[in-house]
């Protein structure tokens, strides 16, 4: 097929990149080489070189081997970002492990499905979450638990919250006890599982994504290459805010900033002072962000007085970003703002908008190297589109997965022939960028965060006064959308917005939890007795424009 992005390319972006065949976590010891006095984390003021980076990693790989972790044992980590969550998810990949990554936002139920879907008997965890990892131990395949304390990388490290028994570890002290000998595990990068990241994929149900070393080592490369001439390798500072458990931040904001040896400054939580502050005391020139993200530092009035304005360059994913927001916030950083497009079944990222060549703003960008795109027809996936046609993105390249976890139908489904189905309705102009014009799936995006309609229904339908209920995603200035509920209750029965919002908010996390509650006398349906989510937004945007 025919490239014709390519010549949109940066002049320094190549068409196809040699990708080392080589373990991901490899390329900390590789930058270790040169970088290892560098900064690698700074955490509440609390620097780590790359050097004792890889002396903590290697006693974490040692120390999970020596618990009797195996080669392709998935280990669940339940982090935030922090010194520990690196140093967990590169100690597991050179210990041979899987990293399976739960949201620390997760309630109970979501906790154990994934733990048990993904056959995990090791998870490290903060120890704010005790409470949830213990309310699901007997149910799960868990066998051994390391608690870390958020401070255990600060200068004062207070006591673990954890309650220590014979299958409970203490993070500082598998570290401090461990030898930084770590083991010698064969791994073929393209076969071995790196990471299980879930997604609700194409029915809502969580699935794993398998990725593989290869899938998320070409990613960061990919995403290294596209930036090549406005980094310089050993003196960037990445601003990662942007969450290392989702798959966005863990190549953009981690994988690949150890790639090119920048230092990081993690931010566990957001937190608007503590974003700015940080900016303000250790001057980052990289910020890969979400459109939530952007919104909040420009409704800040005080923004430009922290040095907003001398980051160099602003990645936008996750989400759509609105058109003003990008106006307005390359208006006050003063560097180069770009969008992108990826998925967690692609590592995630598939499209970019060129860093210093042409930029339209709406589009998601063309190719990266190495990926071929396109756009088919809606109902066979056959017919490729011609140019300003909708249809269906699909994406192939070294980055896409293997394919979902014990779910084969699943995974045939989304791939085809090396082509992976994205169910984004999208469109390309002759200059070959893209532009995402709708979601085939019904996926709510809010703050950059996935929110798949189906698992709200489900929970909605548990309650005991609820006969028909659909969650929508409706526009949301602030969110990007937000998750509304419409409800039909049993006859004789009433409710209160709050009490179905509370209800909700016991089984879900809380951005999943419908924010508003709408009741009615009936749900419109299609023909097949389907509930159209379609029509429940356009009436609400409707009766919006008209207030």
């Amino acid at each position: 097929m025919e490239k014709i992005w390519v010549k949109n390319y940066d002049y320094f972006v190549p068409e196809t990149i040699r990708y080392p065949r080589i373990p991901l976590y490899q390329i900390l010891e590789l930058t270790c080489v040169k970088y290892d006095e560098q900064v690698a984390t700074i955490f509440f003021d609390q620097k780590m070189t790359y050097g004792q980076l890889r002396d903590h990693v290697r006693r974490m790989a040692t120390a999970l081997k020596g618990m009797g972790v195996s080669k392709g044992d998935r280990v669940a980590l339940m982090l935030p970002n922090s010194p520990q969550f690196i140093i967990s998810y590169y100690g597991v990949l050179e210990a041979g492990g899987v990293v399976t990554n739960i949201s620390p936002l997760h309630v109970e139920r979501e906790i154990e499905y994934e733990l048990n879907d993904s056959g995990s008997e090791t998870i490290i965890y903060l120890d704010l979450f005790h409470s949830r990892i213990q309310a699901v131990q007997e149910n799960t395949p868990l066998k051994r638990k390391i608690a870390t304390s958020i401070t255990d990388y600060m200068e004062t490290p207070t006591q673990v919250m954890a309650e220590k028994d014979q299958n409970t570890y203490f993070f500082r002290e598998v570290i401090e006890d461990s030898t930084p000998d770590a083991p010698d595990i064969e791994i073929n990068p393209q076969e071995d599982l790196a990471a299980l990241q879930y997604t609700g994929g194409t029915t809502g149900i969580p699935k794993g994504v398998m990725l593989t070393h290869y899938n998320l080592l070409a990613n960061a490369f990919q995403c290294a290459a596209w930036g090549k001439e406005f980094t310089e390798r050993g003196n960037d500072v990445y601003l990662d805010v942007i969450p290392f458990f989702h798959s966005y931040g863990q190549t953009v904001g981690m994988n690949t900033a150890i790639l090119n040896a920048a230092s990081m400054i993690l931010i566990p939580q957001f937190e608007i002072n503590m974003l700015l502050q940080a900016i303000q005391k250790h001057r980052p020139n990289f910020f890969p962000g979400v459109p939530t993200l952007y919104v909040a530092i420009l409704n800040h009035p005080d923004a430009l007085q922290y040095g907003v304005d001398r980051i160099r360059l602003c990645n936008s994913g996750s989400a759509p970003l609105p058109l003003e927001v990008h106006r307005q916030f390359s208006r006050i950083s003063g560097g180069i703002f770009c969008e992108g497009y990826g998925l967690s079944e692609a590592s995630p990222v598939t499209h970019s908008n060129p860093i210093m060549g042409m930029k339209k703003i709406g589009s998601v960008g063309i190719p990266f190297p190495d990926t071929d795109a396109k756009i088919v027809d809606v109902d066979t996936g056959t017919e490729e589109m011609g140019i300003g046609e909708p249809g269906e993105l699909l994406v192939r390249g070294p980055q896409v997965m293997k394919g979902y976890w014990n779910k084969p139908e699943e995974t045939d489904l989304v791939l085809k022939d090396g082509w992976l189905f994205t169910g984004d309705i999208c469109t390309m102009d002759e200059d070959g960028y893209f532009y995402v014009v709708d979601r085939k799936k019904d996926m709510i995006i809010a703050g950059g965060f996935n929110i798949y309609p189906r698992e709200i229904d489900e929970v909605l339908f548990e309650h005991p006064k609820v006969q028909e209920a659909v969650a929508v995603g409706i526009p949301d200035e602030y969110r990007g959308e937000t998750v509304k509920a419409y409800i039909v209750l049993k006859p004789g029965m009433t409710a209160t917005e709050e009490e179905i919002i509370s209800f909700c908010r016991e089984r879900l996390a809380s951005y999943k939890a419908p924010r508003m509650v709408e009741f009615r006398d009936s749900l419109p349906k299609s023909l097949v007795g389907k509930v159209l989510r379609r029509i429940l937004r356009e009436e609400e945007i409707a009766r919006r424009g008209k207030s």
